[in-house]
């Protein structure tokens, strides 16, 4: 299954056309870490994280992990962990997953700037939870909570999603 979100803020899969927002600077070729731009690519989607005292139970083909309070996602360029995984407290800088807000509640991680890690070319694209209104994300695509478990419960290991730059 082919997962393509669009520039104008749609994401298309099987049937489904649904809303969504992506980074407030819109999709571009040319990603660089805090640009608030989002990635245009072919990806796929590594795993999902979720918080388990907001998320019940997930169905999905995909390998699932629950955070917790240590969780966090480093944006530092300089430090070895970029756009990696961490455990909190870390030393450079770095996104919290385990928020009061619920965006990061279901996350599904891409693969983008994965192997090898070029610094600078951004981090922490993640498909995530939407804010109210859809409010332009910092680069990630974000859904409305059941739109993501229903793409969840769809979604295949094979599954690649495509961030277009064009209409």
């Amino acid at each position: 299954m082919k997962i393509k979100i669009r520039k104008n803020g749609y994401i298309i899969f099987g049937v489904h056309v649904l809303k969504c927002a992506i980074g407030k600077n819109g999709i571009t070729q040319f990603k660089k870490e805090g640009d608030q731009a989002t990635p245009a690519g072919k990806f796929k989607i590594k795993k999902i994280l979720y918080r388990p005292d907001r998320i019940d139970s997930l169905k999905t083909q995909l390998p699932i992990q629950k955070i917790n309070p240590n969780v966090g996602w480093c944006d530092d360029p300089k430090d070895k962990a970029y756009n990696r995984e961490i455990s909190l407290p870390h030393k450079a800088s770095y996104e919290v997953l385990w928020r009061k807000d619920n965006i990061y509640d279901l996350v599904l991680v891409t693969n983008y700037n994965c192997n090898p890690v070029k610094s600078k070319k951004g981090s922490a694209i993640f498909i995530h939870i939407a804010k109210n209104n859809f409010k332009p994300t910092d680069g990630c695509i974000a859904l409305r909570k059941e739109k993501l478990m229903m793409l969840i419960s769809k979604i295949k290991k094979q599954s690649w999603v495509i961030i277009e730059n064009s209409s």
